[in-house]
């Protein structure tokens, strides 16, 4: 199951979407609270369009950027060796983030 993980760093709260494979599609900043953290879950699940998504190519790496309606990014993708496996990545936000479970680990 597709989930939201919450953890504690270096005095900052952090989002990371993890795929039913374990690994990292998309990480958030860090945030100063875990409510700001809750709140950047919730405007991704609220931001999964196609059209919020911004892919890249840079320094042999492909990745995406997940964009809020302000412009703001989101979310950053994990890097990927190919187009296809990025674009993969963006598919499993669109499908799996909108009903994602939360798991807090701070």
């Amino acid at each position: 199951m597709t989930t939201f993980q919450i953890s504690y760093t270096s005095g900052q709260y952090w989002y990371h979407l993890r795929a039913d494979n374990g690994e990292i599609v998309q990480s958030g900043e860090g945030y100063t609270t875990k409510a700001s953290c809750q709140n950047g879950i919730r405007s991704v699940q609220a931001n999964c369009q196609p059209q919020r998504f911004e892919s890249f190519f840079n320094a042999g790496q492909y990745g995406f950027n997940h964009v809020a309606a302000n412009g703001e990014i989101i979310g950053r993708s994990e890097k990927y060796t190919t187009a296809q496996s990025r674009d993969h990545g963006i598919q499993v936000v669109l499908r799996e983030a909108p009903t994602a479970r939360v798991e807090d680990l701070s």
